[in-house]
Order: structure tokens, then C-alpha cells, then sequence
């Protein structure tokens, strides 16, 4: 796909202006010469930004005391006013060091967190594959040199990375599904090729089965050490970008896990739809959307003036350039803290040597930003994203009520506690839409999204209650750490008050019904045979 593949990028819109402001100085003792440079051109936008910040903060302040309390005798107590400003957009720079996403950074995450005595009964996990080398390369510059080897003495590295470089050597005793077996178990290459992954992708999803281990383990002790193979569900796509990534958060999660209990199952769509992918009515939608954001990009005077001066820059031709996807390239140069990419010699470039530019970078991700606006606008993604999704959620929904009952435990048929579907950004993006997550953003690298199944301690289990356990149970939905339950579309309007966590009932309701009124129907199948103008 075009637009939304793993090379784009869209707007975040949940970090804070003081985070903006602090996070270059943070890391600067481990920052390349490369990235103090980009972070220096930061600097300009964030002096600009908080300019701009304390010249609206002043003039929004009243000029008259606001709030006093005066009583005789006594001495006037000020209360000063609450400034309801809205924080500046951060930088195109700064920005895309949140898709990035890199491993060293700190986070606080609220996996596993519930209320007293609530057991915690499955985890499902969807996550994007972690960081990765271009997927397209920029003509007539030489590609980002990085190596794709994996070495515990080279940054970014992890605890557990030299363990699991010697695990995935036993791979073999592993049960493959379809053509798995025959990828690599980690990246290998001197020189990356393209789409590989790379040594900070490994370390980003070292870093997150960690957490869930944690969370899910350590607090909670979702598995036992002598864990079934039928309580453990790994499935990824074909690519070993996806394989690997999800090796790496399942050695964090299960440290020394053993391969004979494991079995990888291949996803042959990116939309992990399994036997349910005809749905003629969902590529319909996909097509009024791609046109869309089409119509948006040739009318941007701006971007197109920008990809004019960089294609004159690099001594080709404009559309020869545009059909290179230069974000993808940029973004791991910035990533990796490399210089942004210069021509080689051409006797056509305009001028010799010159080289791509922050502002040439940012223009392009201002753009990005402006279609996802518009895209949330006009819906058509939205209505592509529901069918797209739910074949995965209805899977996933068949899980958890399953767990919740009980049923298939009694007769011997397990159903996995742990699921982890290792994917990519075409994936999530639409899980995310259809869940009414919108405004969480594009999927950064390594991002992960993860629903939770508990249940409440004051009912027992048994066929005399009504709903034989659905009642009981609870759910919870987490992204990159986050507890974003009551955004979703089917907890946004719960009464808290009734009960503080998300009825599994909800859940189970919106994926057989509800997620489809957006597109007039009531079921999949109905939804997929419509007819899309």
C-alpha cells in the first residue's frame, strides 16, 4: 500500500510541551554526531515554539484580579487563575523521534494494573514490528550504512540480548508453520539489506517483553514455569522483520523459553484475517481512500515545490523521486542518527554535493499530519479500517469468551493465555481506527496494543449464573502502555460509576454488531457484499 505502509508516518498527539522541550538535553551524552546536529536545528524550532507559548500565555491572562476573597479584618487571600492554553505542536523533529521510538528512553507503563483481588485470565497482544532499514532507497544518494548484525557490545544493546542471540540458535527443535522455519531467526547482515531489522528493533522488543514479563508473570503469574503449549499463541506474517520482532518480546516475556513447546503459525495476510480476507466491499473503501489522500498530496503547492528542489538537488527527475518515498530513507537517517543523505556525483544535479534537508524533511511530515486530519475528516478509512479489523478482534473476542466461560478448559481444549500477533504498521493502523483510537497516532516502531481479560472476584464460576461467566469478566486496552479502555468506541460512554473496569460484554457486542453501523450493517458479511459507490 501506497500511503499506509511502513514507511509513513502520521501526527501524535499525546506528548507533553515540556517533554518537547527536555528530551534532547537528555540524551545528549549518547547521541551521534549525526543527531546533535539534527537536534541543534530542534533547538531553533523549540525556541520558536516557546516564544509563541509565552506570548499567547500572556495575553490570555486577565488584566483585573480574578478569584479574591476580601474579609474585613483580615488580610485578602489571591487565588490566581487557572490559564487554559493548548500546548504548542511539537516540531517535525521532535516528532519523529517519537516513531522512532529509541530504547533508551524510560517508560511508565500501566499493564496489569487492576482493582484488588481481580484475576487477570488472558492477555492478547497485536504488536508492529520494531525499527527496520529503508524499504526504498533515495536515488542517485548512498544508502544509510548500518550494520544488521547483532552484538551485545554495540548501542543500543540489552541485558538479555546475548542470551538471546545464542537462544534463537536453538531454534530448530521449534514447531515452523509454512515457509517460517526457512527466515532467519535474527538479522544478519554486514550491510542491512532493505527491510531488514535491525540491532534497535531487536532491543525495542527485548525491552517490551520485559515489561509484559513484569506485568503478567512476575505480578500476576498469568503462565506457570512448566506452561502448555496450547496456553502460548505466536503467529506473525511472512517477513522476518515480523518473526524476529516477535521472538525478541517473547524471550524478554519468557526468558530461556522452551522451543518444544512452541509452535510459530504463519499469518498469509498483513490484515491477520485468516479464512474471513474476501470482503470486496473493505478493498472498495481502501480505493476512495487511496484517491483521497492522492487528491490531497497533488494539491499541496508547498510539498510540491519541496520534492521540485530536492529532486533538482539530487539531479533527477521530480517523479522519479516522489515514486522513492524519500520519508522512509530520511527517517532512518534520523533514526540513526546519520546526516541526512547528499547527492552523489550527477552532472545534472543544479548543484554538485547538495545534500536533503530538515526542511525538506519537515515539509513532508507537515503534509503527513495535514492528510491524517483530513483522513479522520472524511471517514473512508474508518470504514475500511472496521472491516479490516475485525477479523482478527472476532478471533480475539471467541478467545476471551471462551477463557471467561470456561467451557473448553472442562472438555480439555485450552484456550492460549498469552496470544501475540507480531504485524506491521497496516496492521495496527486500522486495529487502532476501528477500535476508535484514532487520536493515538500512527503506529511508531515496536508499537504494541494489548487487550487484557479479568475477572472479578465476587462471583463464583458455575452454570447458575446468568451469562455462565461473561458477566463477570472485564476488559482492558492498553497501547504502548497506556490505558486508553474508555476512548474505545464500545467503553467511551460506560458508567464508571456502576463499575470502574469495561464489561467483557461490551466488547463481545461491539465485534459482532456495533463496529458496524458506521457502514449500515450488522454483521460482516453483510458489510462486506455492500455495494460502495
Amino acid at each position: 500500500m501506497k500511503v499506509y505502509s511502513d514507511s509513513t508516518l502520521t501526527h501524535t498527539h499525546t506528548h507533553t510541551f515540556t517533554l518537547s522541550l527536555t528530551y534532547s538535553h537528555t540524551h545528549a551524552d549518547v547521541l551521534s554526531d549525526g543527531q546533535k546536529h539534527v537536534f541543534r536545528m530542534q533547538d531553533h524550532f523549540r525556541s520558536l515554539s516557546l516564544s509563541l507559548f509565552l506570548l499567547f500565555s500572556v495575553q490570555l491572562m486577565p488584566s483585573s484580579p480574578v478569584g479574591e476573597e476580601v474579609s474585613r479584618g483580615k488580610s485578602r487571600k489571591r487565588i490566581n487563575p487557572v490559564v487554559h492554553t493548548e500546548p504548542p505542536e511539537l516540531d517535525p523533529i521532535t516528532e519523529a523521534y517519537r516513531y522512532c521510538n529509541l530504547p533508551n528512553q524510560t517508560e511508565h507503563t500501566w499493564e496489569g494494573h487492576s482493582l484488588a483481588d481481580y484475576k487477570l485470565l488472558s492477555v492478547h497482544v497485536m504488536i508492529r514490528h520494531g525499527d527496520r532499514y529503508p524499504l526504498y532507497s533515495i536515488p542517485q544518494t548512498k544508502r544509510p550504512a548500518i550494520d544488521c548484525t547483532l552484538s551485545p557490545n554495540r548501542k543500543p544493546s540489552h541485558p538479555l540480548l546475548a542470551s538471546f542471540i545464542s537462544h534463537m540458535a536453538q531454534g530448530g527443535r521449534g514447531h515452523w508453520d509454512a515457509s517460517l522455519g526457512s527466515l532467519p531467526r535474527v538479522p544478519n547482515h554486514n550491510f542491512c539489506e532493505m527491510g531488514e531489522l535491525t540491532q534497535t528493533g531487536i532491543v525495542q522488543h527485548l525491552k517490551n517483553g520485559v515489561i509484559l514479563h513484569q506485568a503478567y508473570i512476575r505480578r500476576h503469574k498469568l503462565l506457570p514455569p512448566d506452561w502448555s503449549p496450547r496456553q502460548v499463541w505466536f503467529e506473525s506474517t511472512g517477513k522476518s522483520r515480523t518473526l524476529q520482532s516477535g521472538l525478541a518480546l517473547l524471550y524478554g516475556f519468557l526468558p530461556d523459553f522452551n522451543w518444544s513447546k512452541l509452535t510459530i503459525k504463519q499469518q498469509w495476510s498483513t490484515l491477520f484475517c485468516g479464512s474471513s480476507c474476501d470482503c470486496p466491499a473493505r478493498s472498495r473503501y481502501l480505493d476512495l481512500e487511496q484517491k483521497r489522500q492522492y487528491r490531497l498530496r497533488t494539491s499541496d503547492l508547498q510539498l510540491d515545490r519541496t520534492y521540485v528542489a530536492m529532486a533538482a538537488a539530487l539531479g533527477v527527475a521530480t517523479r522519479t523521486l516522489r515514486a522513492a518515498n524519500p520519508v522512509d530513507s530520511l527517517l532512518c537517517h534520523l533514526c540513526h542518527g546519520l546526516p541526512f543523505p547528499c547527492a552523489n556525483t550527477n552532472p545534472n544535479a543544479v548543484i554538485q554535493g547538495a545534500c536533503l534537508t530538515a526542511s525538506h524533511f519537515a515539509v513532508i511530515r507537515r503534509q503527513q499530519h495535514d492528510d491524517e486530519r483530513e483522513r479522520q475528516e472524511a471517514g473512508l478509512y474508518r470504514r475500511y479500517a472496521v472491516l479490516a479489523a475485525h477479523p482478527y478482534l472476532n478471533r480475539t473476542a471467541l478467545r476471551m469468551e471462551a477463557v471467561a466461560r470456561g467451557n473448553r478448559r472442562r472438555k480439555g481444549l485450552e484456550e492460549p493465555v498469552f496470544a501475540l500477533a507480531s504485524a506491521h504498521d497496516v496492521t495496527v493502523a486500522p486495529l487502532l481506527s476501528a477500535l476508535g483510537l484514532e487520536g493515538a497516532g500512527f503506529p511508531r516502531f515496536a508499537a504494541r496494543l494489548v487487550l487484557e481479560l479479568w475477572k472479578s472476584p465476587e462471583v463464583k464460576e458455575g452454570k447458575g449464573k446468568k451469562g455462565g461467566g461473561v458477566e463477570n469478566a472485564f476488559v482492558r486496552v492498553l497501547y504502548n502502555g497506556q490505558d486508553l479502555t474508555f476512548d474505545t468506541d464500545f467503553c467511551r460512554n460506560h458508567d464508571r460509576h456502576a463499575h470502574p473496569l469495561c464489561p467483557l460484554g461490551n466488547f463481545l457486542n461491539f465485534v459482532r454488531k456495533d463496529m458496524f453501523s458506521i457502514v449500515n450493517a450488522t454483521s460482516y458479511q453483510e458489510a462486506c457484499r455492500q455495494t460502495v459507490l
